[in-house]
């Protein structure tokens, strides 16, 4: 979302480079040989090889759950030399990001569906492309078609600065130059916050740290202090921008509704969350935080679906010598007298041993409530309180379409041909004033699925082909303000009947603006946020691992005095979202 928008978040290089110094080991061949060769190995993520079982009953590194921040851990791990072993319960990788052919012909990014936040270092020291990833950006990056009975205008963003500034000139020529101002100062507090991203958050008197990691955070320090000196008429209003409601912040910089509720989206996506609350205002930074093939700002689709980014990272993992199991549920982390980590309990009763680390790449709830016996481990009484307590609203709903055809905008007709427009390229919008989202919101709040609910529709066909039979398109429907917890006076998520009423209220919205749209529906898969905790394991449907709200950020994720990836319990470690720096929010 985006990946966990659904965004890419990942596990970066420097939290693993921390367990490695803990480890203290050196690279290792496979096979148990010291060396720093690397095996010949044949590009392409199709010869990733899956198991159904371990091979051994002990490793020095397990890896529990097969998403794509657990893959990242688990190849840096195996090149440091660790025998590192990656455990997924369900039959394929890559948790949210995965590629589905749940109709036949059609390949959905089921959950997913944009990639923009996997850091580029971890793509060039993996050397992902080689592997199989391919980036597509968009351009344009955005379409907001003109409402039903509207006077025809629609905004197009992310092609170039001058085709944006004469889209928004249709509706204030204020506005198209205040938004080069505005996309400057946003990628000013962009550079500002980037060293937080490739590491914890510093704290060179963390106690539980090795004098190296406090060296690497006393370091980091220095970068941001840096970097604030060269971005010093930004910091106050960064900190206006981290702390502001995104309402406020849009209604100083811009006059036009369409544009800011264009840009208002970007707060709420994934949160449950109005743009009047306090604090949203900092979400708005991932409007620029992506960045694809070289480009920042930029959010990409990936040829073959959110899957390849997936498979890419297994392929580098298992070409440095992890071992990838599929279809092998944990049951229990298991851990000595003393408290330290050392084993994992499956669920068919087999016992795997790890000699120095078991990383969790599941939610803080699940690893914490779920996988350690309370009975058997003495997690600390605040530290428990905190992951008790955590908030997981979110409020996601996505359902994945096949099309036989490009849906048709009333104001914005599609080519002649059938090819797809700048219309079908990027994230379609349809939200025309902030007023629409703060209702939507007061809605969920109250545990009711949005009546006009925040809709993101994008078309990832337009730009591969081959994800759908030819002619035909794969259609994603993200939507916002879908509560998990329904009142049980309104319906529930457990009864399909509620769950396909509200995805079909979604479609008739859509066709107010294009049409048409519900005949060109062959199949759909529809995800409610019950569904995405049943299938992934998302607690409450929480595409983040924990919704990332300002308590829950930075040196409080997933526990104040824990931000560092590792645990109150000796040798394990938090490897997901649930850790910093978050779902991409």
């Amino acid at each position: 979302t985006h990946l966990s928008q659904a965004h890419l978040a990942c596990t970066t290089r420097r939290q693993c480079a921390a367990m490695q110094g803990i480890f203290r080991c050196r690279p290792r061949c496979p096979q148990g040989r010291r060396c720093t060769a690397r095996r010949p190995f044949a590009s392409g993520a199709a010869s990733v090889r899956l198991s159904d079982s371990a091979a051994r009953d002990e490793y020095d590194a397990i890896v529990i759950g097969g998403g794509h921040n657990g893959l990242v851990a688990a190849a840096y791990l195996a090149r440091a030399g660790l025998e590192t072993l990656v455990l997924e319960r369900r039959p394929m990788l890559g948790g949210a990001a995965v590629t589905e052919e749940i109709i036949p012909g059609f390949k959905f990014s089921r959950f997913a569906y944009l990639a923009g936040l996997l850091r580029l270092a971890i793509i060039e020291e993996l050397d992902l492309h080689r592997h199989g990833l391919t980036y597509l950006p968009r351009s344009p990056s955005s379409f907001t078609p003109a409402p039903p009975g509207g006077d025809g205008r629609s905004l197009i963003l992310g092609a170039t600065a001058e085709k944006d500034a004469a889209s928004i000139a249709q509706f204030s020529a204020a506005d198209a130059e205040a938004y080069a101002e505005y996309e400057h100062f946003l990628g000013q507090c962009r550079e500002l916050i980037q060293p937080l991203l490739d590491s914890p958050p510093p704290n060179p008197l963390d106690p539980h740290g090795s004098a190296l990691e406090r060296a690497r955070a006393t370091a980091t320090l220095a970068t941001l202090v840096r970097n604030g000196f060269r971005h010093k008429s930004a910091v106050v209003p960064f900190y206006e921008l981290f702390t502001a409601p995104a309402a406020h912040i849009l209604d100083r910089w811009f006059e036009g509704d369409m544009l800011k509720a264009t840009l208002a989206t970007d707060a709420v996506i994934g949160a449950l969350v109005s743009p009047k609350t306090p604090g949203s205002a900092y979400v708005l930074l991932h409007h620029v935080m992506g960045e694809a093939a070289g480009r920042k700002g930029v959010w990409a689709y990936c040829k073959g679906g959110m899957g390849s980014v997936s498979m890419a990272i297994a392929s580098a993992a298992q070409e440095a010598g992890a071992e990838l199991v599929v279809g092998t549920a944990v049951a229990e982390i298991e851990c000595d007298d003393s408290g330290c980590a050392t084993a994992v309990l499956l669920g068919d009763g087999r016992r795997l041993r790890a000699r120095k680390a078991i990383l969790s790449g599941a939610n803080p709830h699940h690893t914490f409530l779920e996988l350690l016996d309370p009975k058997k481990v003495a997690l600390p009484p605040d530290f428990q309180r905190h992951i008790e307590h955590t908030d997981y609203s979110c409020g996601c709903f996505k359902f994945n379409l096949a099309l036989s055809g490009l849906p048709n905008f009333s104001y914005a007709p599609s080519p002649a041909d059938g090819s797809p427009g700048p219309q079908h390229r990027g994230t379609v919008h349809f939200e025309s004033n902030m007023g629409e989202i703060h209702e939507a919101y007061r809605e969920a709040s109250r545990g009711v699925p949005a009546s006009r609910p925040v809709i993101e529709m994008t078309i990832p066909s337009s730009l591969d082909d081959s994800i759908a039979p030819p002619g035909k398109h794969v259609c994603q429907i993200f939507v916002q303000y879908a509560p998990y917890d329904v009142d049980p006076k309104v319906g529930s998520w457990a009864d399909p009947d509620f769950k396909h009423g509200f995805a079909d209220r979604v479609i008739g919205i859509i066709e107010e603006y294009a049409p048409g749209f519900r005949s060109l529906i062959l199949g759909m898969d529809v995800l409610s946020p019950l569904d995405m905790e049943q299938i992934i394991g998302l607690h409450k449907g929480n595409i983040h691992h924990g919704a990332l709200g300002l308590h829950q950020l930075a040196y409080a994720r997933p526990v104040p005095g824990w931000s560092s990836h590792r645990m109150p319990a000796k040798n394990l470690y938090l490897a997901g979202s649930g850790a910093h720096p978050g779902g991409g929010g």
